[in-house]
């Protein structure tokens, strides 16, 4: 593997572990929280600049299913990312507390609740997206073809998707989406690990679902182009 790709990878999965972290919020500490959220921003800068040559090629070429919904989850996951930025500017206590910033604390905190748990999700998507890559650098591992892996993998990735459904509910996710409450919900007496296990299933749930959109898209872009010839 090229030192680049494993620069890209090693991005990627510093961005991921992030942003597990992050969603804990109060869990481990205001402090950490903006720490970590700074460690994030530098990681998504550093992103886009290894992946320079995509940004620069955005308007050239054709947009087949695939390249478009790519092209828009890239699109939200920006926005999603300046709103974290933003509005982790002006609520910080402790890591730019010395920021003369006043006012625009309630705005901020909506801000900050919205494009966090997008982004949670639009990410996860993102990543079930480039789910290939991962699996093809699996396969120079293990070349050898095995039926028990093949069938233990996709038993896997229903467990952790169906799991991902009731954490997804659980934990309240899509009222924090839509802002239908303002404050998120933390149980202080519940062990760390149980609550980065239904975070980490909710991940699974829209990877999964955005590795299978991925396929579906590819599918309808094969058909356009036989239909063409």
């Amino acid at each position: 593997m090229k030192p680049k790709m494993i620069l890209k990878l090693a991005v990627d999965i510093g961005m991921t572990a992030a942003l597990l972290l992050l969603m804990a919020y109060e869990l481990i500490g205001q402090a950490a929280h903006e720490w970590i959220g700074i460690g994030m921003s530098a990681l998504f800068i550093i992103h886009h600049i290894l992946n320079g040559s995509w940004i620069r090629n955005i308007l050239k070429g054709r947009y087949h299913p695939v390249r478009m919904m790519q092209a828009g989850l890239v699109f939200l996951i920006f926005c999603t990312m300046v709103g974290l930025m933003i509005s982790g500017i002006i609520l910080s206590r402790h890591a730019l507390s010395f920021l003369p910033i006043k006012g625009g604390r309630s705005f901020a905190r909506n801000l900050h609740m919205v494009s966090a748990y997008w982004g949670f999700v639009l990410m996860s998507v993102h990543l079930g997206f480039h789910w290939s890559m991962i699996t093809g650098m699996a396969k120079r591992l293990f070349p050898k073809p095995s039926v028990v892996r093949k069938w233990a993998g996709r038993v896997l990735a229903l467990v952790i998707s169906g799991y991902g459904v009731y954490a997804f509910i659980k934990r309240d996710i899509g009222d924090y989406m839509l802002l239908r409450s303002h404050f998120v919900f933390f149980d202080y007496d519940e062990p760390l690990v149980f609550f980065y296990l239904d975070y980490i299933a909710v991940m699974g749930l829209f990877l999964l679902s955005g590795n299978y959109a991925c396929a579906g898209l590819r599918m309808i872009g094969r058909g356009q182009r036989e239909r063409k010839h």
